[in-house]
């Protein structure tokens, strides 16, 4: 057992580089990441259970007494950001392009499940962003009702409701396990298991990344000119949200939570309405959602210095 905690830390300590192995697994090797891609979901859930085990139970239930400001957070991200990029998009005439359905979508969206993930790899308090996904998800199926109407392309989005519940439960389940597993056999896990359960969650998500860049691969060979325009814009829509909300959180936000409330700001779980959505809006945006994994993923190496720095600025 000491060979594989001293692997996890090892890994640990590695993670971003993992981050960007990943990355280039999935885009060089397609076969693999076809073949991972049916497993995308059981992969989320081990996410979402390393995050919690990360977290603890003791420092989830500490951190209730933030709900409120949580909750206020949430309706900015998930409400008041998409309703103002729909009424923009709206007023310049287009709110039926695919680069305007992108942008709503993916503001309207939670927080993605490995959000407390990519806080950890990039030196940050999870625990905001945990309280985050939780409160997001749970609120998405009345948050994205006002979004849907202000855009009229996006259909009804009553499936929305089923898909929320479904990831809802999934959260609930492996947080249950986690927090079982700290209060028992991890209960006294020490700075060396902490350092393991973080190379946990850089292997995990290498691992998944490799999935969810399946389209990405082939495009690149089709249609590179099509791909990077989409690349642009996923860029520039992630890590433009995680600059500008950790320049205006800032100056209400303490220190050690800014970074992570603004990781969740631009990181979004866009891919949940994949199955929520009709196929003649998702495929409009499908190239958007895979190059949005590569800012995604690359946040821990671009960004974390910039987080560092505006906590303690």
């Amino acid at each position: 057992m000491t060979w594989l905690v001293r692997g996890l830390v090892f890994a640990g300590g590695h993670g971003r580089l993992l981050l960007v192995l990943g990355l280039v697994a999935g885009v060089l090797l397609p076969d693999l990441a076809l073949a991972m891609k049916p497993w995308l979901q059981e992969l989320v859930a081990l996410l979402l259970f390393v995050a919690a085990l990360r977290v603890g139970p003791g420092r989830a239930v500490g951190s209730l007494r933030g709900v409120l400001p949580t909750l206020g957070l949430t309706l900015v991200y998930q409400l008041a950001l998409p309703l103002c990029a729909a009424a923009i998009a709206t007023v310049a005439g287009i709110a039926d392009t695919p680069g305007a359905i992108a942008i709503v979508l993916m503001l309207a969206a939670a927080p993605i499940s490995g959000s407390p993930n990519l806080a950890i790899l990039s030196g940050a308090d999870p625990a905001p962003a945990f309280r985050l996904l939780i409160l997001g998800t749970a609120l998405l199926p009345l948050t994205v009702i006002p979004v849907f109407q202000a855009m009229p392309t996006l259909g009804e989005g009553g499936d929305v409701f089923r898909a929320a519940g479904r990831l809802l439960g999934v959260i609930a389940f492996a947080a249950g396990a986690a927090f079982l597993l700290r209060r028992t056999l991890l209960r006294e896990a020490g700075e060396t298991g902490i350092r393991a359960i973080d190379g946990a969650s850089a292997i995990t998500m290498a691992v998944v990344v490799i999935g969810l860049m399946s389209a990405v691969g082939p495009a690149i060979r089709s249609m590179p000119a099509t791909l990077f325009a989409w690349l642009a814009l996923a860029t520039a829509a992630n890590f433009g949200a995680q600059i500008g909300a950790a320049v205006l959180l800032g100056k209400a936000a303490a220190g050690p939570v800014l970074p992570a409330l603004a990781i969740v700001a631009g990181n979004r779980n866009i891919a949940l309405f994949l199955v929520a959505l009709p196929a003649a809006t998702t495929d409009q945006i499908l190239m958007f959602i895979g190059c949005y994994q590569i800012p995604m993923y690359l946040t821990p190496l671009m960004l974390a210095g910039f987080h560092r720095r505006m906590a303690t600025a």
